[in-house]
């Protein structure tokens, strides 16, 4: 019994002294739970505005499409997509469009939710961002770069064309490095026109040729905020792949072709233009059209032939855009510049190929007697340039047998008094271009012997005439003194007579 009284009077002194701890511990708990909220509730007050301030930087090009990610998104969450605070579209069961100013040229990705906006536009520039409910709100500012080419990109040789870069961004612009590569990217130094920084920039090319034709790199840059951006672009510069003037040699009686190749269809030339082929005679002024031509937009050729003095063969290759005349049988009449021109939206660029006729003449003509002599002339229709040079050189002859013309000079002559072959060469820069061969022949010994009795004949025969003449003249000359005797004698005796008359009258 005493034991059980000392164990109720142990709980119940327990017990008075839990219920005099109970409300000390339920006040630190509460304390401490209201720390912890509070903390907590701090915590997420500072999160939220860094969360919903998370922005990044990306650029676009006008004219192409660019495609802004909301990452972490899945499948079934509804998204909303704003710009500068103004939906352009959003997805709850069904995509549905806002009213942003790009809203028609976007598009969202059913699956990732990224935004597409296509055709872009220097306005397109701005804040987007991503929201949803479950997740914070993702911010991406895009900056927006626009690079445009005077007269579309479409050019004729020796044009300079000028680039416009600009830029625009919701937030400050700032100060662009540009740098540009050619088409075999090659770096290029342009020209600063004008310089409106930081939004505009005015850049002038070097001097475009045919070869320049192609895909072009401007590399854009900035330390801050930190941009790297590539923009390409192509240049097409419609031209020959000849030179702007051409020389070409031919003789008399051979067949010499001249041909022109267009670059449009390596350049894929997507414009119409015309073009004429002319013919101006080697020291005359007048020019002649052969033919004219277009060529359409999808690289088809029309040729028209015109009357000319002299028949030549026009032919042209649609498939790698050769123009081409075949001349038969050349005569010296037919050199001179044959002139062809391209005319593209009012301008024109031109390329000429000189054609330049040898011939060979000998005096005289014929077998060469034993005792004679025999002069052969060379002759081109145009005078030569400095770096060229006509020569006579006898096939297996010495250092005699050669005969070179002087500088400037369209014709070089050659004294020969053997039989044998002789070649004329056109030498320019050391380089043979074109040869003739004339063959002397020796004549044989009988008819040496008819030319030197013809010569004795002709000259006894001359030397009888000359005699024949003389002994005329002579007994003409008699004649006439005969005459004039007579006719004196004549007059004297009718003035006797008269004078006698008159005496008997007296």
């Amino acid at each position: 019994m005493k034991r059980a009284s000392l164990r109720t009077d142990n709980i119940s002194a327990l017990q008075c002294t839990a219920r005099k701890n109970i409300p000390m511990k339920m006040e630190s708990r509460s304390m401490m739970v209201n720390r912890i909220l509070a903390v907590f509730l701090v915590m997420q007050l500072g999160l939220i505005p860094i969360m919903a301030q998370k922005e990044e930087l990306q650029t676009g090009i006008a004219g192409q499409k660019v495609i802004l990610n909301c990452k972490g998104i899945t499948h079934e969450a509804p998204v909303t997509w704003k710009y500068n605070a103004i939906v352009v579209r959003w997805f709850r069961s069904s995509h549905m469009k806002g009213k942003a100013p790009m809203t028609d040229r976007s598009e969202m990705d059913q699956n990732n939710k990224s935004l597409m906006v296509s055709d872009l536009r220097l306005s397109d520039a701005g804040s987007y961002s991503c929201e949803c409910e479950s997740r914070p709100v993702v911010t991406i500012s895009l900056h927006v770069f626009e690079l445009t080419i005077s007269l579309n990109g479409h050019f004729l040789p020796n044009e300079a064309p000028e680039l416009s870069i600009t830029q625009n961004s919701s937030d400050s612009q700032p100060d662009l490095s540009i740098r540009l590569f050619n088409n075999h990217n090659n770096t290029e130094t342009p020209e600063i026109l004008r310089k409106e920084a930081p939004r505009k920039y005015i850049l002038k090319l070097k001097k475009l040729q045919p070869k320049d034709s192609g895909t072009w790199r401007c590399h854009i840059h900035s330390d801050s905020p930190l941009i790297n951006q590539n923009i390409v672009f192509d240049l097409k510069v419609l031209g020959f792949q000849n030179p702007a003037l051409e020389r070409k040699y031919s003789t008399v009686d051979s067949t010499v072709n001249l041909s022109w190749h267009l670059n449009f269809q390596e350049i894929k030339w997507k414009e119409g233009f015309t073009g004429q082929l002319n013919w101006k005679p080697q020291g005359n002024t007048t020019s002649y059209m052969l033919f004219d031509f277009n060529v359409t937009a999808w690289g088809k050729q029309h040729v028209t032939k015109k009357s000319s003095p002299f028949l030549f063969e026009e032919n042209t290759t649609g498939s790698s855009g050769v123009l081409e005349v075949k001349l038969k049988k050349v005569q010296f009449k037919h050199s001179g510049q044959y002139q062809i021109q391209l005319v593209y939206n009012r301008r024109y660029v031109q390329s000429k190929i000189e054609l330049l006729v040898m011939k060979v003449l000998a005096n005289p003509v014929g077998p060469l007697a034993r005792g004679a002599e025999m002069t052969l002339l060379c002759q081109v229709s145009s005078p030569l340039p400095p770096n060229a040079h006509l020569c006579w050189e006898r096939v297996n002859g010495t250092q005699m047998d050669f005969k070179k013309s002087k500088q400037n000079e369209a014709k070089v002559e050659v004294t020969v008094s053997t039989a044998g072959l002789w070649n004329c060469h056109l030498i320019e820069d050391n380089n043979r271009k074109i040869s003739l061969n004339y063959t002397v022949e020796e004549a044989p010994v009988w008819i040496s012997y008819v030319v030197i009795g013809a010569s004795t004949g002709a000259s006894v025969l001359v030397f009888g005439i000359a005699c024949l003449c003389i002994i005329a003249g002579m007994s003409w000359q008699r004649r006439r003194q005969r005459a004039k005797r007579m006719a004196l004698a004549r007059q004297h005796w009718l003035e006797n007579r008269t004078c006698q008359c008159q005496h008997r009258l007296n």
